[in-house]
């Protein structure tokens, strides 16, 4: 199988950091493309419509297209058992949260990189940033439980979703007010598959 991604991506990393949890780097091939939302690659549209990252392309099947669906497909064919029966709901909740702020961040980048500056919305990027906020205390408040125990996919989405406001977020400072939820991010980076998934 091959991996249609590129690697500042924070739902590509949610799959990448799950390829290497459940051994899987034998199995599936990164290929990554250089492309963004007014110029999507051709090897992303040839192998999403849509355009997007990630897409997983198999060989006797149809392609696979969002984080969530190839992260639950890759974690069925591994057995890796990142989506626990007993837990199921929060932890898919969970990695719903996640890819909010993800969808959040990924949407202020849009604006504030790919928009000449005459053209952004200063009120869109702050609603974006509310909304980030808003479900980084809602985690911290509520959900830390479900980061700690077992590894699942909830984890691995927050810990995505934390890494990508760091790379393109930092003078924000989401760390404020979420003294918590930062160290555990700490913790939870030093592990290899995160290491190894870093954007430059």
């Amino acid at each position: 199988m091959k991996l249609v991604m590129s690697p500042p991506s924070p739902f590509v990393r949610k799959v990448r950091v799950l390829i290497r949890e459940a051994d899987l780097l034998d199995t599936v091939t990164e290929v990554q493309v250089s492309t963004s939302a007014f110029a999507p690659d051709p090897a992303a549209i040839a192998a999403n419509p849509l355009g997007k990252i990630p897409a997983l392309i198999r060989p006797d099947a149809p392609t696979l297209i969002d984080s969530r669906v190839i992260c639950r497909f890759l974690d069925d064919h591994a057995g890796a058992n990142l989506y626990p029966a007993s837990r199921l709901w929060e932890v898919l909740t969970l990695e719903a949260l996640a890819d909010g702020i993800m969808d959040s961040a990924v949407s202020i980048s849009y604006e504030t990189r790919l928009r000449p500056k005459a053209e952004q919305s200063p009120d869109w990027i702050e609603a974006q940033w509310s909304k980030i906020t808003r479900t980084l205390g809602a985690i911290e408040t509520g959900w830390m439980s479900h980061l700690s125990g077992p590894l699942n996919i909830g984890q691995i989405g927050v810990a995505s979703a934390l890494s990508y406001l760091d790379l393109r977020h930092d003078a924000r400072g989401w760390r404020d007010g979420h003294a918590t939820l930062a160290k555990w991010h700490a913790t939870f980076s030093e592990r290899p598959s995160m290491q190894d998934t870093q954007a430059a």
